[in-house]
Parts: C-alpha cells; sequence; structure tokens
C-alpha cells in the first residue's frame, strides 16, 4: 500500500458526485463523521487503529495523469472535471481519536471538515482503513485479555484476505496487544518484534525427531521452541525434546526462552502432561506454547480447565475476526456551512430503524471518567463548542431512554476531549507514535474499563450519551421531519 498512489481506491459513485457538484457549483463546507454502530464480537468496546494509514492516504491524495486517463476512458467524466482533478488535493481539516483509544459505537472516530467534495471523495478509503485495522485490533484485544497475561503472538499471514490484510492486520494486532508477530513485512515497516517457530515440515525432514530437534537447538539456543505434536506429544514429542533441553543445561547455555508448543490435540490435557514431565526431569520454567484454530473463547475456557499453557500463537481467528468479520463503520454528513456563514446547520439522516438515525451537528466528544478510580463513567457527544466545569454537578442521560438519569456531583469526574487536530487547511498536524508506543496506550485505556465491561460473555455497555443541546437539536429535526411528512401526506 504505501507504494502505490490510492487515489482511486475509491467507489466509482465517490467520483460522479464530485463530478455532480462540480457541475452545478455549491460552496459548502461540511462535516462527515466516521463512526460504527455496534461493537464487534458482542463485546463492549472497540479500539481505534488506522488512523496512520489514513494520513499517509490523504497526504498523497492526487490524481496522476495515468489515474485521468483511466477516468476518461470510461466515458462517464467530462473534460473540465478531470482538468479540475488533475489540480485536487486536500484543504480540509480533519480530527480524530488516537490509535489505541477505547472507542463506543455512535461516537465519531473521525471527522472531516472540508469542502464537499474533498470530503465526499475521502469517504471509501478511510471506511477501509479504519474499519479492518480497527476490527482487528479489538479481536486481538479479546484475544489478550482472555489469555491473563500470557503472551499472544500473531501468526495469520498465510491466512489473512491478502498481503494488505495480513501486513496491516499484523500492525493491528500489536496494537491490540500482541507480544509479536511472524509477518516479517509487518516487522520491518514498523519496527515490531517478530517471532516464530518451526513448521512440522522440519521435524520430518530429519531422520527422526531428536536429531531435527537437537539440530534447531544448536542454532537458535536462545530461542529453542519445540514442536512436539509432528508424531506423538508424550510418548515422542516431550521425551525428545526434555533429551535436548538436559543436553543444552548440561552444557552450560543460559536456558531462556526455550519450551515446547503444541499445535494439534486436546492442548488441557496435554499441556499438563507435559508440564508434569518437564518439573519431573527439572524443566519446570519451559514455555508451553499452543496455538490450533484458537481465539478468544477457546483461550479462556482452556484457562478455566487449568490448561499449563503460558504463550498462545493465534492465526487464522484473528488476522480475519472470524466470528465478525466486518466492522460495520460509516461516514455520515452531520452538517453544512454555506460561503459566507459563520455557523454550520444541522443534517440528520433518518430511518425506521433507530440505529441509523444519525446525530447531527457539527460534534466533539468528552470522555467522563471516575476521578477516584480513573475508570469511565460515560462518553458524552457535545455540540462544537460546549463546555463544562468538572467541579459543577453533570447530569447525563441516556438518549434513547431519556428517564435514565445519572448525576455527577461535582468534584468527583474528570473530563478528555477525545478528538484531536490531525489535518487544518490539508496539512498534516499529527504525528502517529510508534506501533509500539501505541500498543502502550491501548493497555492504559483498557485499564479505564471497568472489569464489568471487559468480560467477554454479556458485557456491561459504557454509555454513551448526548449534550442536552445536542439532544435537543436532534429532537428538533426529528420533528421537523415528522411535520413535513403529515404536511404532504396524501398529496399528489
Amino acid at each position: 500500500m504505501r507504494a502505490s498512489n490510492l487515489t482511486l481506491l475509491t467507489d466509482l459513485y465517490e467520483l460522479t458526485m464530485m463530478q455532480g457538484y462540480f457541475k452545478n457549483p455549491v460552496n459548502k463546507t461540511v462535516v462527515f463523521d466516521a463512526f460504527y454502530r455496534k461493537n464487534p464480537s458482542g463485546g463492549a468496546y472497540a479500539i481505534a487503529a488506522g488512523l496512520e494509514q489514513v494520513i499517509e492516504y490523504v497526504r498523497d491524495l492526487h490524481f496522476e495523469p495515468d489515474a485521468i486517463d483511466y477516468l476518461r476512458s470510461l466515458n462517464l467524466f467530462e473534460d473540465d472535471f478531470l482538468e479540475y482533478l488533475r489540480g485536487f488535493h486536500f484543504t480540509g481539516d480533519i480530527y480524530a481519536i488516537p490509535e489505541g483509544t477505547v472507542v463506543f459505537p455512535r461516537e465519531p472516530l473521525l471527522k472531516v471538515v472540508a469542502p464537499v467534495m474533498e470530503a465526499q471523495l475521502l469517504e471509501t478509503a478511510i471506511l477501509n482503513m479504519i474499519n479492518h485495522e480497527s476490527l482487528i485490533a479489538t479481536k486481538a484485544s479479546r484475544v489478550v485479555y482472555a489469555a491473563k497475561g500470557d503472551g499472544i503472538m500473531e501468526f495469520g499471514l498465510r491466512r489473512a484476505q491478502g498481503p494488505d490484510a495480513g501486513i496491516y492486520g499484523a500492525r493491528a494486532a500489536m496494537i491490540g496487544g500482541c507480544i509479536g508477530t511472524s509477518n516479517v513485512l509487518t516487522g520491518q515497516m514498523f519496527n515490531v518484534p517478530v517471532k516464530g517457530t518451526h513448521a512440522h515440515s522440519w521435524i520430518m525432514s530429519f531422520d527422526d525427531e531428536y536429531t531435527a530437534f537437537r539440530t534447531y537447538a544448536d542454532l537458535y539456543p536462545n530461542a529453542c521452541i519445540l514442536l512436539v505434536d509432528t508424531y506423538d506429544v508424550l510418548k515422542s514429542g516431550v521425551p525428545n525434546a526434555i533429551r535436548v533441553f538436559t543436553e543444552m543445561k548440561e552444557a552450560g547455555l543460559p536456558m531462556k526462552g526455550y519450551g515446547i508448543r503444541i499445535d494439534s490435540g486436546d492442548l488441557a490435557y496435554l499441556s499438563k502432561k507435559a508440564y508434569e514431565m518437564l518439573a519431573a526431569a527439572g524443566f519446570g520454567d519451559a514455555i508451553i506454547s499452543a496455538s490450533s484454530d484458537l481465539d478468544e473463547k477457546l483461550i479462556d475456557s482452556l484457562k478455566t480447565q487449568g490448561a499449563k499453557i503460558n504463550s498462545w500463537g493465534v492465526g487464522t481467528n484473528l488476522i480475519t475476526s472470524a466470528d465478525w468479520p466486518a466492522f460495520g463503520g460509516v461516514y455520515k454528513m452531520a452538517a453544512i456551512k454555506e460561503e459566507g456563514e459563520e455557523e454550520f446547520t444541522p443534517k440528520i439522516k433518518v430511518s425506521e430503524n433507530m440505529d441509523k438515525v444519525t446525530n447531527p451537528g457539527n460534534k466533539i466528544i468528552y470522555r467522563i471518567y471516575d476521578k477516584k478510580t480513573g475508570k469511565i463513567r460515560a462518553d458524552l457527544i457535545c455540540l462544537e463548542g460546549e463546555t463544562f466545569n468538572p467541579e459543577e454537578d453533570m447530569v447525563i442521560f441516556d438518549p434513547n431512554a431519556t428517564w435514565k438519569k445519572t448525576r455527577l456531583v461535582g468534584g468527583t469526574y474528570t473530563l478528555r476531549e477525545l478528538l484531536v487536530p490531525v489535518f487544518k487547511k490539508g496539512i498534516c498536524c499529527y504525528t502517529s507514535p510508534s506501533v509500539m508506543d501505541i500498543r502502550e496506550l491501548c493497555f492504559k485505556e483498557k485499564n479505564t474499563l471497568w472489569d464489568e465491561s471487559l468480560r467477554l460473555v454479556n458485557p456491561q455497555e459504557v454509555y454513551v450519551d448526548l449534550s442536552q443541546k445536542l439532544y435537543d437539536t436532534k429532537v428538533k429535526l426529528l420533528e421537523e421531519i415528522g411535520r413535513s411528512k403529515t404536511d404532504n401526506f396524501g398529496k399528489k
């Protein structure tokens, strides 16, 4: 992706709408919000990711001659519009929630404030990048939570839906908390740890299992994880591993980063028996790693069964988020400002499905923390310019059930604004942290969630409320649309 001009990474209708705006000049600045409606995998939160790729895309946004030629060949676009595209570049503002942050449904993860043609063009690529990486970062976060402090290695490249999904999925998995990836290109591109052992084919290429183990140990004495399930875990694999570990110990090697990996069978039973054998031979500190179609639910179950596994390799179900394959983020217009106007006019999309009714206006988000514990009490979506004094009482309410109210006593809570400037007047003003720094931020962010919201099954959702001013604006727009429908009912 980094080597490509991604300007044409868009849906055709973005370009046809752009031409429509161009041919019918409208000097409007608009606000678009990118948000999602439902947490992945039945969880209570998601992890924001993909912003660095969005920044690279927007910064490099331009139409090269071959792109113009291709668009001309479609016989959809007129010459004057194509000439406009030759000089196109983004001139607007973008605000976003930083990568690694815990986020919730309906709040803008990213906000674009720009001329309508420019804002429209960004839609597809922004959603492609934010949706994919946020999905995988969230899945990884759940897997890491299930492991209760054990290391999770991402190794799903061969099962990812293409090279880019493998590269950026691994990046997102690192943000979500993995300790390393098997993907060497991701390691190079983002300076993250790469890890791996060996395959069954290594064992099978030797005359016997012991020789395969011995040769591998000679090559990698400080990273000697031996795959013990090629033939028989307990009768062959573990005994041969113990034989090699004994020889390493007698040779005075430091015995760091050594252990076994089990890739099939009853992982709970085999790991417990393997541990007994290793401990009896004096290798109770050996790593016992497991793989084999793992996900957070299976890891949680194995932990409950007392499996003696302390390192996990997770591939297919992580890199594809197999139980929830799409994040579901959307990009919706929220406000318009005509040339010469000072204020934005809120816009709303209505639907018979209440989940699809949007929140109007140019918005900001405050995160409300419990001052004593540092835990999240709620997120509050507000209109631009709204401020609150945390020393004063605040009443927040569920916008879908307004009788559900909570009074926050002044002095017991703190506020933090979530959206930060990323582009101002087309110029990037934000520097992305390293992936490992984002990973550290993600761990801190998860610590702001209550335990009830972290659990894998039936978690407690975090409240995302609207300010009174935003709520009143939304109700007013809905009532106006309702009156319009009533007034026009039956008219021909």
